[in-house]
């Protein structure tokens, strides 16, 4: 019976989607680009909550190369891999593999950090999801 209750759905097509997306804010590049209206952010500000709390991998990209099998299993302890990165060069700051900003490596305490110089914007982030 869930099936016969779900068909009618999923021939309406587009329109269950536009009624289910209408529930949830979702935002095109422009609208981000000009803040947003006040209804938006609203709707924004309550349902943030719910993903504030979802933790997140954040990497730093330092640089990289490629080498052969040949050259990476002869690797021993004081080997050096050059990599295709300057040492002046910001290095990439990643959230779950995807850019969002660049920096330069800070010592704080005793812990490395980083210091961001650049960030994407989020216009920038959203369009490179698509």
């Amino acid at each position: 019976m869930e099936n016969d209750s779900s068909t009618p759905d999923s021939e309406q097509g587009t329109e269950a989607t536009g009624s289910d997306a209408d529930n949830a804010p979702q935002y095109s590049p422009d609208e981000l680009k000009d803040g947003g209206g006040a209804a938006a952010n609203a709707k924004a500000d309550v349902n943030l909550d719910l993903v504030l709390d979802i933790p997140v991998d954040v990497s730093l990209r330092v640089g990289s190369t490629n080498i052969s099998i040949r050259d990476l299993v002869s690797l021993v302890e004081g080997s050096v891999v050059a990599l295709d990165q300057d040492a002046g060069e910001p290095m990439d700051v990643l959230v779950n593999g995807r850019l969002i900003a660049r920096g330069e490596i800070v010592i704080v305490d005793d812990q490395y950090g980083v210091r961001l110089t650049d960030v994407v914007s989020p216009t920038e982030r959203i369009e490179k999801l698509h």
